[in-house]
């Protein structure tokens, strides 16, 4: 049993290697690790069974109770590395007097990295966009996900996960569509004949937005005469919706709308057409012929 302790003892002694001095043995690399897990499991106990309730009872936005949690989980993993340094006997200036040197030597490497980790910050306090955002990143459109330390994860419409750097929320431009007020204006172009009875033709368009369920009362919606076409009058419905995210949806089903209600009271919709006039050439002079004198 003595020789089972003995060499248990000079095993978990075995120093692996030295920093600033103070040598790291197998037991302290357990301990600070076991320090670690700790501290990791404690701050999710309290993300997500202590603070969550308290801000879901307090009713606090989802945006919000999302950069606080995060924020708290930051917070409480850099105190408890601290504490796991310490806890083994390491002096935390000693290891900043080593990183500094380090970072010399890989600082570029390491841009992208603390540039995306800056930018996560800034999107965590200054919150231009939150969970549940309806955003455009270039052409792609989707609801955000999540938000994490280097990148942000947006759900496009087709359910697939986009992973974006959070230095591109910074540095470009986002359209968010939910920022503020959700309320969003969609535009309906449609062209009817010259031969339409105009008064129909308004009529007509703003019953079908008023007849839909998801189109607010006020603001009002509204049609507005845009131009004398080709072949048509130019005519554009404005309608307003509570939200961004069925917008696609309620434009189809407007359009739909409109060609049956349409055909129902005989409006045309003219297709693009051009009309070629031939004219006839008159013959020209016989060659040869001349006058006489």
């Amino acid at each position: 049993m003595d020789f089972i302790l003995n060499h248990t003892e000079k095993f978990l002694g075995f120093t692996l290697f030295s920093i600033n001095q103070t040598p790291i043995t197998i037991f302290s690399l357990v301990l600070f690790i076991l320090v670690l897990t700790i501290s990791f499991f404690i701050t999710k106990f309290f993300n997500f069974f202590i603070l969550r309730r308290i801000l879901l009872r307090l009713g606090v936005d989802e945006g919000v109770r999302f950069t606080l949690q995060r924020i708290n989980f930051y917070l409480m993993m850099s105190i408890g590395t601290i504490i796991a340094f310490q806890f083994i006997g390491i002096d935390l200036s000693g290891l900043a007097v080593i990183f500094g040197m380090l970072s010399v030597g890989i600082g570029f490497g390491l841009q992208n990295i603390t540039s995306n980790f800056v930018s996560g910050l800034i999107l965590l306090l200054e919150r231009p966009i939150k969970i549940g955002d309806r955003v455009m990143v270039g052409q792609t459109e989707g609801d955000v996900l999540d938000i994490n330390i280097r990148s942000t994860t947006i759900r496009s419409l087709d359910n697939v996960s986009i992973i974006v750097p959070n230095s591109d929320f910074i540095s470009s431009k986002v359209v968010n569509w939910s920022y503020g007020d959700t309320r969003v204006r969609i535009n309906i172009e449609v062209g009817v004949s010259y031969d339409s009875d105009l008064d129909l033709v308004l009529d007509t368009l703003l019953e079908i937005a008023r007849a839909h369920p998801q189109v607010l009362s006020s603001p009002e919606p509204d049609v507005l005469f845009d131009s004398f076409g080709d072949s048509a009058w130019n005519l554009r419905l404005r309608v307003w919706l509570a939200s961004p995210k069925d917008h696609h949806k309620i434009r189809s089903d407007l359009n739909i709308a409109i060609v049956r209600k349409f055909r129902e009271r005989a409006i045309e919709i003219p297709f693009p057409q051009q009309d070629i006039h031939v004219r006839s050439i008159p013959p020209a002079a016989p060659i040869g012929n001349s006058v006489s004198m």
